[in-house]
């Protein structure tokens, strides 16, 4: 870890990555977010890039405030993987079929369901809270209300963009399911509407970057917030729970003769904000692009969809504030991927793994992102491996 002092800044950049290769543009708003009146601690992790406001891979502790770009605007995007019964031994010589039940069963892209799905068609599914769930609906802001109908059937759907789901396989061979989708749209309305709030109240007009609007504890805007966001944060994992539940349906199907069997799922946001105390402060932590790491957390660190990706345990790292890194990161933007990199090159980066090898996600390229393999190197003080998975199947929107 780096210790980097900024002039005029409220606290130091605690850094788990060189700093000489951050992109200026990241730095320069790692400067900016360590000099906020509210900030008590700013962490970043290894896959840290330029992102609205605040980097993807940081962590902002602040107290009495939170700045809601400092979350990211897909609301608890996140990520869930379980390990099942089945071996490499059970898997057929081809795929494409795989890939292609999983696709039919999970809306990609901007599809969605054509009925709203439930936990009640799946087997030992919890239902409790369900309808209390989206009877707090009523309560967000009202200019997304109008959405509740597509917000229920988009439940149990992938999105587009870096969201995945993958069919994986451990070093001993046991088969594992993986998937990292978020809010949908419903979550990215409400987070654009409540940056658009924040940035028009008194106390931000004089912020170095409108996107660091926050809002204050103890006012209505904050509880404004606090409500949808909250809400968006337990959309997202029960998006997640039910795509996971139709992913499982599909390998029961089609593994039927191995009787699969499936051990306790883990889940993780990356994208989030939690109440912490540290230094006898109670803090609200904003963790956009990282995972909480608290001594004994399993969470999952995803590489690109032709590399490896990782199930750890976190150290309880307080420096971090308990966190670490939520995947590989970004070293170019998705344009800059489509200029240098072609469909030829998609299949060569993706060779053995069963998925898209069009156009449409070359943005995606493993090329584009940082290794995966430094990238946990440089957080061993945050995290200890449980697991190495190889993705051979990966859908994604």
């Amino acid at each position: 870890m780096s210790y980097i002092e900024v002039p005029g800044a409220k606290v130091p950049i605690r850094m788990w990555t060189d700093p000489a290769t951050v992109e200026d543009s990241a730095m320069r708003q790692l400067q900016n977010v360590a000099t906020l009146p509210w900030i008590k601690g700013l962490a970043v992790m290894p896959d840290v890039h330029f992102g609205k406001g605040a980097t993807v891979g940081s962590v902002i502790a602040m107290q009495g405030a939170v700045c809601p770009a400092a979350v990211g605007v897909d609301i608890g995007c996140g990520m869930s993987a379980v390990r099942t019964s089945l071996t490499a031994n059970d898997l057929p010589g081809d795929l494409s079929r795989l890939r292609s039940k999983i696709e039919e069963a999970i809306p990609v892209g901007r599809a969605m369901h054509d009925d709203p799905v439930g936990p009640g068609g799946f087997h030992g599914m919890a239902t409790a809270g369900w309808e209390e769930f989206w009877g707090r609906f009523d309560g967000v802001a009202e200019t997304v209300k109008f959405r509740h109908e597509r917000a229920s059937k988009q439940m149990g759907t992938l999105g587009g963009g870096n969201h995945f789901i993958e069919f994986c396989l451990d070093e001993s061979g046991s088969v594992w399911l993986m998937l990292h989708s978020g809010s949908r749209n419903i979550g990215k309305e409400l987070a654009d509407h409540h940056i658009g709030v924040a940035q028009q109240l008194p106390h931000n007009q004089g912020l170095v970057d409108r996107d660091l609007a926050v809002f204050i504890a103890d006012t209505p805007q904050m509880s404004a917030y606090r409500n949808d966001l909250f809400w968006a944060q337990e959309y997202a994992k029960k998006n997640r729970a039910i795509m996971m539940a139709l992913f499982k349906d599909v390998i029961r199907k089609e593994f039927k003769k191995a009787k699969p069997t499936f051990e306790q799922e883990i889940s993780c946001h990356h994208n989030y904000v939690s109440e912490e105390r540290y230094d006898g402060m109670d803090l609200l932590v904003t963790r956009k692009g990282a995972i909480r790491a608290g001594s004994g957390d399993y969470g999952i660190i995803p590489g690109s969809m032709g590399t490896g990706s990782y199930i750890v345990k976190g150290l309880g790292n307080e420096a971090s504030f308990n966190s670490a890194s939520h995947g590989a990161g970004r070293r170019m933007s998705r344009g800059a991927a489509k200029r240098r990199f072609s469909t030829k090159d998609l299949e060569e980066q993706t060779r053995g793994v069963e998925c898209r090898k069009d156009s449409g996600v070359v943005d995606e390229i493993p090329g584009a992102y940082k290794p995966i393999e430094q990238v946990i190197d440089q957080q061993r003080d945050l995290v200890q491996v449980v697991a190495k998975l190889k993705q051979v199947v990966c859908v994604k929107g």
